[in-house]
Formats: C-alpha cells, sequence, structure tokens
C-alpha cells in the first residue's frame, strides 16, 4: 500500500515524537521549521526538508501542525508562504496544537473558503512522555471523512482516538481536560501542604493512594515531583495559564459556571507573577513551598 505523504511543522518536545513515529510506520515524512538546525536531527533519521510551510504543503497530501498557541498557528498558516499559499485544494491540516476552539473554527473556516482545505483539530493529552512511547490521547473535531483518513497516520503515536463532534470539538474537548488537570494539580499541591505541616510522609501520599479513587496519573507524577520539590519542567507555567484562560472565556461565552476554573487561573497567575514560571504545570505548589498561603 502506498503511504500518503505527511507534513510535520512543530518539531518540539510533543511534535518531534510524533514525527519519528510516523517515519518509523513508513509514512513519506517531510519538514519545516523556522531554521534548518533545528531540524537536524530529523533529517538525519530520513524526513525530506521544505523551504516553506506553504512548499511542504504542495508536496503532502496531510500537514500536520503541533504549535505553541493561536498566533503561532496563524501565522504558520496565513503568513507568507504560509500552508494557505501551497497548493492546498482537498487536502487536510491536522492542527495537534492546543488553541481556542472558537479561533479553531474561525481559522478551519477561512482555510477552506480560501482554499478548499480541510481542517481537524485534534489536541492531545499525555505529555512528553506520552508522545515519546507513542501513546497519546487524541480528542478531536471535524468531519467523519477527514477523522478517518487522518487516523492512519494519528494511530502511529496515540493509544486513543475520539471524534468528539464537529470543528472545534476536539479543542472544547482539551478545554474539558485542562480543566480537570489544573483542579487536580491545585488540590493535590494544598493536600502535600496540609500532609507535611501535620507531620505526615508527603513523599508516601501518591503511594498511600495509589489504586483508589483519588488515584491519577496526575498524582503518580506530578504529585510525585511536588512532593520531592522537582520543579523541572519542558514547558513553562504560560502554558497552563493560557489553557486556564481559554476555559475562563468559553466558560464566558456559553454561560458555564466554572468557579474552580477561575480559582486554578488564579493560582498559576500568581505563581507566575511570583516568579515561578519555570516550574510548569506544578507551578502552584510552590504558592505552598515558598509563600505559604
Amino acid at each position: 500500500m502506498i503511504q500518503p505523504a505527511v507534513g510535520f511543522i512543530g518539531l518540539g518536545t510533543m511534535g518531534g515524537a510524533m514525527c519519528r513515529h510516523a517515519m518509523k510506520a513508513g509514512f513519506p515524512v517531510k519538514i519545516w521549521a523556522r531554521s534548518k538546525e533545528r531540524a537536524a536531527a530529523h533529517l538525519s533519521e530520513g524526513a525530506d526538508w521544505a523551504d516553506t510551510a506553504s512548499e511542504l504543503t504542495s508536496e503532502c497530501d496531510f500537514v500536520i501542525l503541533c504549535l505553541s498557541n493561536d498566533k503561532a498557528v496563524e501565522e504558520v498558516v496565513f503568513g507568507p508562504h504560509g500552508v494557505a499559499e501551497g497548493n492546498a485544494s482537498d487536502k487536510l491540516l491536522v492542527d495537534h496544537s492546543t488553541i481556542h476552539p472558537e479561533s479553531t473554527r474561525n481559522l478551519a473556516k477561512r482555510l477552506q473558503d480560501e482554499t478548499r482545505m480541510n481542517w481537524l483539530d485534534a489536541p492531545v493529552s499525555g505529555g512528553p512522555g506520552g508522545a515519546a512511547r507513542g501513546e497519546l490521547i487524541v480528542m478531536a473535531g471535524g468531519e467523519a471523512r477527514d477523522f478517518a483518513k487522518a487516523r492512519r497516520v494519528i494511530e502511529t503515536y496515540s493509544k486513543q482516538i475520539t471524534k468528539m463532534g464537529p470543528v472545534g470539538a476536539g479543542q472544547a474537548t482539551k478545554v474539558c481536560n485542562q480543566l480537570i488537570i489544573g483542579a487536580e494539580i491545585c488540590a493535590i499541591a494544598e493536600a502535600l501542604n496540609f500532609a507535611a505541616r501535620y507531620g505526615m510522609d508527603a513523599t508516601a501520599l501518591a503511594d498511600a493512594l495509589r489504586g483508589g479513587w483519588a488515584d491519577s496519573p496526575v498524582l503518580q507524577d506530578h504529585g510525585r515531583r511536588m512532593a520531592n520539590a522537582d520543579y523541572s519542567d519542558p514547558a513553562d507555567a504560560s502554558m497552563m495559564m493560557k489553557d486556564m484562560e481559554i476555559a475562563c472565556d468559553m466558560g464566558t461565552r456559553t454561560g458555564s459556571a466554572m468557579p474552580v476554573a477561575e480559582v486554578v487561573k488564579a493560582l498559576f497567575e500568581r505563581a507566575i507573577h511570583e516568579g515561578y514560571m519555570d516550574s510548569g504545570q506544578i507551578a502552584p505548589m510552590r504558592l505552598y513551598s515558598d509563600n505559604p498561603l
């Protein structure tokens, strides 16, 4: 079977791992990045280079994005020499970035109107570890035919893919995902702070709760790191702050009460203000450990 050509834009910790899994599965892969040096490892492993995003689009059946925010996605798609300037008609853009659901719908409509290229929003969950293992969770929004078409590629780096509705529904599902994770992180930080102050062994909490209803990957990963004051993180706290801002905005747009999201947003905002940006998703723990609330 001849595999469709796949183009990747966004070769960071997450996107770079996804690209490698697609290559290992036998898909012909073409890549573009702002500097060729950043793509050197993938090129040495067999990926082909495109000089621009528009060239990549012209030569591939799928264009897969994994970028940092709404602005980056819009610039890559509609900026100079972007995706929209390529031969994009009847091709498919798969966006694994986490961006605003309404931005997704607006960008998708514009791309379809201008080029007849379809859009599948497919944000992921599972972090760098899940990406490296090829075990990401993917939540998608778009047309059924586009979902079916992209599935073959997405399955190379995921263990679960769910179509949640039309374009924008994947990003809206990621809002739910981040709401739950953010609330868990802040609750775990609060529990660990209490445990330590009461004289308990806070580092044993993840083991004590393993397998019970309070257990979760967040507790076993983030909880253990918080308990051991391991604040290293490949992404800074602004990423979760962005996600909580999206969640709160979507709550306003839909008339959905989100008091927990507002509290989580405020805690991340304070953590960033106090200089804990580099602590990533577990930054709120620093508010308890360094400056008790």
